[in-house]
């Protein structure tokens, strides 16, 4: 777990209350771990769904919780529940609810990529409050990236509740909705782009002699610790590639060398075509 996760000192759900997960993929598992690992909940307090039994299985074995297909007699105790399906599922997702019990402080959490509030909002139909989320994969090792901003109805204490579940996987910031498509392809998508680069220096590595192994730990290890030196020293990343290029040095010669492939218009439009298509993941199907 990431040294930035926490437990806050406010509970994460009133006594009891229970928080719920439609959806347990990656990341619907994901949260669960890094909520119960944490000790922000205790399993008898959570809860999650799964489309079908064999999932539902083995997500309540791997987790130590109750997953079930039909969640109806539990909505009514829900404290907090963290929508994780795909877009195009949550309609189907939410439907059930609203004739569940459902109370109507109960803060809903979106994890949608593509997919605005007022979608959600409409899609459940009530005045329920919902902070909607986009965290990265990065989550599951405890060093997730994760923005959030709030719904119509949420308050500033729904936020802080949002904030308090994934600053148990990582960090978490607020932002407001319109950035979200761009904050999707940047963090979101953004562990793909650095793994491509991994890979591509691993490979380099290879291509000049060194063990693929050994040219994979090489890699790892410096991008986890150039990214960590400008998380702690607050050098803008230029000043810090200044360090490292000497005059007339081999790094001047590479670093040319990635300007002539245009590496950073590259990256740029990558990162523009990315945020395109995230607005349109939660476009209806035509």
């Amino acid at each position: 777990m990431s040294q930035t996760a926490h437990v806050s000192a406010t509970p994460l759900i009133a006594p009891g209350e229970t928080f719920g997960v439609i959806g347990t993929g990656v990341m619907g598992q994901t949260i669960l771990k890094g909520l119960l690992t944490s000790g922000a909940l205790q399993p008898h307090q959570a809860w999650a769904s799964a489309k079908s039994q064999a999932t539902c299985d083995r997500a309540s074995e791997a987790l130590g919780i109750a997953v079930e297909r039909d969640i109806r007699p539990r909505v009514a105790s829900a404290g907090v529940i963290v929508l994780c399906v795909k877009p195009a599922q949550a309609a189907a997702a939410l439907a059930p609810l609203k004739d569940a019990g459902l109370r109507p402080d109960t803060l809903f959490i979106s994890i949608l990529a593509g997919t605005a509030l007022a979608q959600v909002e409409a899609a459940l139909g009530t005045s329920n409050p919902w902070v909607r989320a986009m965290p990265n994969t990065p989550c599951t090792v405890g060093e997730g990236m994760t923005a959030i901003c709030p719904g119509t109805y949420a308050t500033p204490t729904h936020l802080a509740r949002a904030r308090q579940v994934f600053e148990c996987v990582g960090r978490c910031v607020e932002a407001d909705e319109y950035h979200f498509d761009a904050i999707t392809a940047l963090s979101g998508s953004g562990p793909a782009y650095l793994y491509l680069m991994m890979e591509a220096m691993a490979d380099a590595g290879v291509h000049v002699g060194l063990p693929r192994t050994l040219a994979l730990t090489l890699v790892v290890q410096t991008m986890l610790g150039s990214a960590r030196m400008v998380q702690v020293s607050g050098r803008h990343p230029a000043a810090l590639r200044d360090d490292v290029t000497t005059p007339a040095g081999c790094t001047i010669s590479g670093l040319l060398m990635l300007e002539d492939g245009k590496i950073r218009s590259v990256l740029a439009r990558a990162v523009e075509q990315a945020t395109k298509v995230a607005g349109r993941l939660g476009s209806p199907s035509k």
